[in-house]
Parts: C-alpha cells; sequence; structure tokens
C-alpha cells in the first residue's frame, strides 16, 4: 500500500466558486488542461492505474487568504472542507482522509474550522502555507492552531507560498524566469521552518507534528550550514548564540530532525535520497505533488515511486515511508 500525503484536488462546489472569485484569471484558461484536478472522474480513473495507492486529498493553490477577506474566507474554507469531506466519504477506498484549509486572514476562524473540520469532518490534520499574505506562521497570533493541533496530536502540513509580485532583487518589481517558484518555495519552506524553530514552537510543543513539502526544501542540503550559526563561528564557546538568546532548549539542528518531510520532488532520485539521508525513514513520508505534471499526475506518481524504491534499505523501512509513518501521524486504520 502506498499512501500519498501530499497532492491536490479542487472539489466542484469549490472550484465552481473559485472561477469567480479567483484573482488570477489566467488560470482560467490553465485549468482545461489538467482535468485531473477538478474533475473527480478523470482523477479517479488516473488512480484507478495504480493498484494499492491512495490519497490524502489537500487543497490546491492559491491560500484562501488570498482569494476573499477575513470576513469571507471562512465560509470559502467551510465549502472547501466540505467538498472534500465528501470525497473521502463517497471514495474511501481511494481517499482514505484529508487536511483541512483553514482562513488563515482570520486567525480566531481559522481555529474553529480546524476544530470543526476535526470534530465533524473527520480531517485528520490542517494544510496551512509558509505565510499569511507576507506574515510568518510563526506569529504569535497563529499559536492557538499549533497549540490545537499538538492537543489533538494531528499533524500540520506546510505549504510553500510566493508568487512572481517577489521580486529577486531589490531593484526590480516582479520575479523573472519562475525564479519565485523554482527557487523561491525551497527558500520559503527552509525560512518558514527556521522561524517556528527560533519561535520555540518545539520547546512549547514537544511532540508538534509538521509535514514540510518537498522534502523540507533546503534543509537537508544545507543541514551543515544550518548547524553552525554566523554569530557562532566567533563565538568565544563555541555555542549558538542565537539559540542561547532564543532560549532553545537543543541545539538548532535537532528540532529541524523533528520535521517530517515528503518525497514530492519531481521524481529526483538523487534529491530524495539526499532528504531521505536527512529525516530517515521515520520522519520520510510519501507524496507527490500530483497532478501538476504534464501527465495530470502520472509523471509524479511514477517518477516518485521509483525514488523511493531506489533507496537501498529495508522492506520495513520502505513500508514506513509508503505508508506506515502516514497511518502513524493520521492514525489510520490497516
Amino acid at each position: 500500500m502506498k499512501i500519498d500525503l501530499f497532492n491536490h484536488i479542487l472539489p466542484k462546489p469549490y472550484f465552481d466558486r473559485l472561477v469567480d472569485i479567483i484573482p488570477d484569471k489566467r488560470m482560467l484558461a490553465r485549468y482545461p488542461l489538467l482535468p485531473t484536478l477538478w474533475d473527480l472522474d478523470a482523477h479517479r480513473a488516473m488512480l484507478d492505474e495504480y493498484d494499492g495507492y491512495q490519497q490524502v486529498l489537500s487543497l490546491a493553490n492559491p491560500p484562501l487568504e488570498m482569494l476573499a477577506g477575513p470576513e469571507d474566507s471562512p465560509a470559502l474554507a467551510r465549502l472547501a472542507n466540505d467538498g472534500m469531506a465528501a470525497i473521502c466519504k463517497a471514495h474511501p477506498d481511494r481517499f482514505p482522509a484529508f487536511t483541512a484549509s483553514l482562513p488563515m486572514n482570520n486567525p480566531d476562524a481559522a481555529v474553529a474550522e480546524a476544530e470543526r473540520a476535526i470534530n465533524d469532518l473527520d480531517a485528520r490534520g490542517v494544510q496551512i502555507f509558509t505565510n499569511v499574505k507576507g506574515a510568518p506562521i510563526s506569529a504569535p497570533e497563529f499559536e492557538p492552531l499549533f497549540d490545537l493541533l499538538a492537543e489533538r496530536d494531528l499533524p500540520v502540513w506546510v505549504h510553500p507560498i510566493r508568487g512572481p509580485n517577489h521580486p529577486d532583487y531589490a531593484t526590480e518589481e516582479a520575479s523573472e524566469h519562475e525564479i519565485w517558484f523554482t527557487f523561491g518555495w525551497p527558500y520559503e519552506t527552509s525560512a518558514c521552518m527556521m522561524r517556528l524553530v527560533y519561535a520555540g514552537l518545539f520547546d512549547r510543543n514537544p511532540g508538534q507534528k509538521i509535514i514540510t513539502h518537498h522534502m523540507g526544501g533546503m534543509i537537508p542540503f544545507f543541514a551543515n550550514k544550518i548547524a553552525l550559526g554566523f554569530e557562532q563561528i566567533f563565538s568565544e564557546n563555541g555555542k549558538n548564540p542565537l539559540a542561547e538568546r532564543a532560549g532553545l532548549k537543543k541545539d538548532p539542528l535537532d528540532y529541524f530532525r523533528l520535521l517530517y518531510a515528503d518525497t514530492a520532488l519531481n521524481g529526483s532520485v538523487a534529491s530524495t535520497a539526499c532528504g531521505h539521508a536527512f529525516f530517515t525513514s521515520s520522519h520520510s513520508v510519501f507524496a507527490t505533488d500530483a497532478p501538476f505534471d504534464l501527465r495530470g499526475g502520472r509523471d509524479f506518481i511514477d517518477g516518485t515511486i521509483g525514488a523511493v524504491d531506489a533507496f537501498q534499505i529495508s522492506e520495513t523501512e520502505r513500508h514506513l515511508i509508503y505508508a506506515g509513518n502516514a497511518r502513524n501521524l493520521l492514525k489510520l486504520d490497516e
């Protein structure tokens, strides 16, 4: 069995509403090119090509807070979560669970919707993004949400977000050559995790479970750089001054190893191996980022399975990555 923990869908009622309110109208011309994103029949037909393969559903970009103000985003979240819950209820053999989307520009409503989705719809966690319209999710106003998920012992999926309006250089107005996407998203993930660590999240909630998209972004490749801070180079006692000022109880790198990282790396064997070497089998989870490829998800599914199968590990460890860790995190039955 393979349980895909990070993939995306647009439930039909939500998709119909999105067509009316999405700011970037260019997307309306692109949606027909990817029917597995919004057409459930096409989506299920694609899944039927794979035996023993299930998806834990999450909503596709853009974040809800980019679509509606704080007064209207809660209703949009309810529409999205009700839609994903209905899909899971109708097709539990393919979709055993979903992760709830939240109106993060309304922190109180976000907590309320998380509670509703978990209690009433059986959501097995929440999906948020690396920033909320430019605000870090490590900000104090979002602490109650993290505390709730820690109390429920359910994970927080963190998806990177950055757009072309984020310039590559301070003298420019916009990003070029899709740098915002290719390199901006891994940076967003890495910076977000660093901010959560230094905000003391894991000291406050030792059991907090975070699932980072795309194998933790830059974290595995730059692990040794994370371990040695710039100020630490000039420290007389060899300790990390930043960690001491933040009051962290452990070495910063120890907190990064508490994260769970998914295998959604477009099927790259070398990149996936690098991530696995850092996070290990116990904190790596299978995910594909389907259906965002040229074949409606098939390229990512095939490529990611190939990358995981290339690991020189025991079958017990491979099972953990493919399904065991997902079942433990989401409390899914065999």
